[in-house]
């Protein structure tokens, strides 16, 4: 397990198992979110397993499983909304880390410019460019809210 951070408060991992967490506790993260399904693969520990062990070390645990291909507002949303409610520094987790890479990208469109957001996530070793329109898309819609 290596968290890979994207800012301040958030990096990313691949999928972590139960012994993984007490690591996450010690390097001082505060809450993990696990963005992958449950069942996904036949190897990976389940929500339940994680969040058992994570609570009992201290840690947040937020389940916000998405599939890659079907990531939307409402999870971008969700994602957002269990950043700005952690206590500290935040481990999200998914098969590689993509998924919960594209979740932070999109959740900072139009706080953070597109390029910056791509770098942040390239310098991590995450290929976002393939979001841009979208990031573009949420950026607009973000500064037409602000400006109404």
């Amino acid at each position: 397990m290596t968290p890979v951070p994207l800012d301040d408060r958030l990096s990313v991992a691949a999928q972590l198992g139960v012994a993984d967490l007490a690591r996450v506790a010690a390097l001082g993260f505060r809450q993990v979110i696990g963005n992958r399904p449950d069942g996904e693969a036949i190897d990976q520990p389940d929500a339940a397993s994680l969040a058992a062990e994570a609570r009992r070390l201290g840690l947040a645990f937020v389940h916000l499983p998405v599939v890659a291909s079907a990531i939307d507002d409402a999870d971008v949303a969700a994602f957002a909304a269990a950043l700005a409610g952690s206590a500290g520094p935040t481990l999200a987790f998914c098969r590689t880390g993509t998924r919960s890479a594209t979740l932070w990208a999109l959740a900072e469109a139009g706080r953070r410019p597109a390029e910056a957001l791509l770098g942040a996530a390239a310098r991590a070793g995450y290929d976002l460019a393939a979001l841009r329109p979208r990031l573009d898309a949420a950026a607009a819609r973000f500064a037409a809210a602000r400006d109404a």
